[in-house]
C-alpha cells in the first residue's frame, strides 16, 4: 500500500486511515520498530497493562527482592552528613 508522507507544523508524518487504525487496533500510540530498510509500526494498547498483577504476584513469591544490596561493604554515609 502507497500512501503519502505529509506536512505537519515544521515536521513531517504519516495519515493512517479509519480502516487501519480500526483493523489493526491501533489507538494513541504504536512502538517504531526500525529494521534493514524497514519501519514497522506496531500497535500499543496500554504499555503497563497488568504491572500491578504482576507486582503482587511478584511479592506474594517473594521473588521482589533487590539484586544487589542497597548499600556496599566498602560505601560510607559520612561524607553526606
Amino acid at each position: 500500500m502507497e500512501t503519502a508522507i505529509i506536512k505537519i507544523g515544521n515536521s513531517k508524518g504519516l495519515r493512517l486511515s479509519k480502516t487501519i487504525l480500526e483493523k489493526y487496533n491501533i489507538k494513541d500510540k504504536v512502538e517504531m520498530i526500525l529494521e534493514k530498510g524497514r519501519i514497522i509500526l506496531k500497535p500499543i494498547d496500554n504499555p503497563r497493562q497488568d504491572w500491578e498483577k504482576a507486582f503482587k504476584e511478584m511479592a506474594e513469591n517473594k521473588d521482589d527482592q533487590l539484586l544487589m544490596d542497597d548499600i556496599f561493604e566498602d560505601e560510607t554515609l559520612e561524607e553526606w552528613n
